[in-house]
């Protein structure tokens, strides 16, 4: 039940959808005997979705997402195993075109080959299962071999986690797959605003882990100017609550100890 909601009513919370709703309902409104409560509601959902699209609040939003966690810093010594999270590839396009497809995330498997390079010795599990909701997109696992094809790594490298259909499960079924013993140094590889909500599920279900964060959006300052184009401001603020949302439910759910997990548990 979780899963659906958070793939239909979730959708709802996004401020593009419920300020467009907002406008559409006064729009239909206006030919009724309500044409006043419907003029009003129209003007707040054009001006909201105004103030998203140019005022610098997703942007603002998704810099604390992001510099919660630094990036991660090689002097803290190899690492025994590496976990890198899906969101990177799309299956859906990867199967109509017959070549792996990535998404605006590909920082997150982009990144492999690097880490591939740098610590040969060091266990290597890319995470990506199905997260459609009727579960007839394919899995981003599958498709990565393909991949590191191109890449040059050989794909004994990486193992395949693909039940995985959120963050939660990402954790669960690689912590199952993984088994990590006492002791041992892994990093997380995932996008810098999806860091806190992936450390928070990973330590939930005992699995440390250290952040490597990868797919930066905001620079090293607050943006506090508008944006240019109202497009997107608007993506900005969608993307920001939505990661927000995660953290919330994900802690009234009991998915996470911290609704903001910090790099200092």
């Amino acid at each position: 039940m979780f899963f659906f909601l958070s793939k239909t009513v979730a959708f709802l919370f996004l401020p593009s959808n419920f300020f467009f709703a907002i406008g559409f309902v006064g729009l239909m409104l206006l030919t009724t005997r309500w044409r006043r409560a419907g003029l009003r509601l129209l003007i707040v959902g054009f001006v909201l979705l105004g103030f998203a699209g140019f005022v610098p609040v997703g942007g603002m939003l998704t810099y604390e997402l992001e510099h919660r966690f630094p990036p991660w810093d090689p002097a803290r010594g190899a690492p025994d195993g590496i976990v890198v999270l899906g969101g990177a590839i799309n299956p859906v396009l990867s199967r109509i075109y017959g070549a792996t497809q990535l998404s605006d995330s590909a920082a997150r498997v982009t990144v492999i080959p690097e880490l591939a390079r740098s610590y040969p010795n060091a266990r290597i599990v890319f995470s990506g299962g199905d997260a459609s909701l009727l579960a007839n997109h394919g899995r981003e696992a599958d498709y990565l071999y393909p991949l590191l094809d191109r890449f040059g790594v050989p794909r004994e490298r990486v193992i395949l986690e693909d039940r995985s259909r959120n963050t939660y499960e990402n954790a669960v079924f690689t912590k199952e797959l993984a088994k990590p013993k006492p002791g041992e140094h892994w990093l997380l590889v995932t996008s810098a605003s999806h860091m806190p909500r992936a450390i928070g599920c990973f330590r939930h279900v005992g699995f440390p882990v250290e952040a490597y964060p990868v797919d930066w959006r905001t620079g090293t300052r607050v943006r506090r100017f508008p944006y240019e184009q109202f497009a997107t401001g608007l993506s900005a603020l969608d993307y920001a609550v939505h990661e927000l949302t995660g953290l919330l439910v994900y802690r009234l759910r009991g998915r996470t100890d911290d609704f903001f997990p910090s790099p200092v548990q």
